[in-house]
This record gives structure tokens, sequence and C-alpha cells, in this order.
């Protein structure tokens, strides 16, 4: 099948890469350097939002200006770094990447100075004609801008897109350049949250670009 929309964006943290579980325990870390609560991984999944620094607020009861989202992020990524090589990809990441048949290209709000040697890492560099992280030293914003950013780069109209992630910020961002989402259960949101925004929703990668290649 010849897909509408002929180019596929995938999000990396919660969507390719598996690493749920080291997020919500770099995030309790963040937590617990200001005395604030533990959440669990289904807590995370029900709460999680961008901006970041909105769900920290939540969470911890209190305003989160951005001197101490900055504070909380770093220490995040730095409990990050050390469990990184922890996180496999994705059961079913490559085969549903092999499965596309138009262009693909990764687009992650994580620092693009470390996706990029990771995404090599994992051996996926070579299915993607663009790889972009945030370029940024504090992140936990909106994907939309940076969306924006990478098609103009890669020379890519919006209308011709689909991006597959874990989230509705994902979705937002797809539908501010013109394009789709399909939104994927098994990452940083509970599933009922995804479908109640009235995008397609899928369980696996693979039933996410099937959905994707049928989207008008």
């Amino acid at each position: 099948m010849t897909p509408a929309r002929n180019h596929l964006v995938w999000d990396w943290n919660g969507t390719l890469l598996n690493d749920l579980s080291l997020v919500v325990a770099c995030t309790n870390a963040a937590f617990a350097s200001v005395g604030g609560p533990a959440v669990t991984a289904d807590e995370h999944r029900v709460r999680f939002r961008r901006p970041i620094a909105d769900y920290y607020a939540e969470v911890l009861g209190r305003a989160v200006d951005d001197d101490a989202f900055g504070r909380l992020d770093r220490i995040f990524h730095d409990a990050y770094r050390t469990g990184l090589t922890t996180c496999e990809l994705a059961h079913d990441a490559t085969v549903a990447m092999a499965a596309w048949p138009g262009s693909q290209s990764l687009l992650s709000m994580w620092f693009h100075e470390e996706l990029v040697p990771t995404v090599h890492t994992y051996g996926l560099t070579g299915n993607f004609v663009r790889v972009d992280g945030l370029r940024a030293t504090v992140g936990g914003d909106r994907k939309a801008e940076s969306l924006r950013r990478h098609l103009t780069e890669l020379g890519v109209d919006g209308r011709d897109v689909v991006l597959i992630g874990d989230s509705v910020d994902d979705a937002d961002a797809a539908v501010s350049v013109g394009g789709h989402a399909v939104l994927y259960t098994g990452g940083f949101t509970d599933a009922a949250r995804l479908r109640a925004s009235g995008h397609p929703v899928a369980d696996t990668l693979s039933e996410a670009v099937s959905l994707a290649a049928t989207l008008p």
C-alpha cells in the first residue's frame, strides 16, 4: 500500500525506546531532591504532560518556576544517563520501521548531542533521513515548534506527515503542521487519555504503522 501521507516521523522516548521504567525512576529522583512524593508508573502515565514543569507542579503541589525546573531537569537527566544502558527498544520497533513504505525521520525532545550517538548504538541511524533532538540546555517544553523546524530542514510539507508518538503533545504537534498522528499506548501516557484525544490509537508499533498507512 502507498500511504496518502508518505513521510513518517517517529518519537523516541516511550515510543521506539522502551524507557518508561527508567523515566519514572528518574522523575522520582527529581521529586525526592525537593522532598516530593514518589509516583508509580501508572500514576505517571495518567498525569504526565508537557510542559513538564506543569506536571511537576501538580505532583509537588506548588509552582515550579524556570529556575526550579532547570534544577529538577538536571537531576532527572543525570539519573537518566546513568540508567540508559538498561533500556531496550520496543519489542516490535525494528519490524514496524521496516513495514513503512515511505520515508522516515526521528524527532525527540531529548538532547540532540546525546540522542544521535544513542540512536547509532541501537543500529537505527540508517532507517532515518534525519534525526533531530532538542538543541537547548533544559528540556520539558512542547513539541510543535521542534516539529516545524524538523520538517523545514527536511523540506517536507506537514500535510504529508504522520507522527507516531506516545503523548497527546505528539498529536498536538502533528495537527499544528497539518499532519496526522497515531498514538501508541506502550509509552508515557495512559491509554484512556490517548483514546479520549480522538486520534487513532495503537497498542503496538506495528499496528501504529498499519494505521498510519491508511490515513487519508
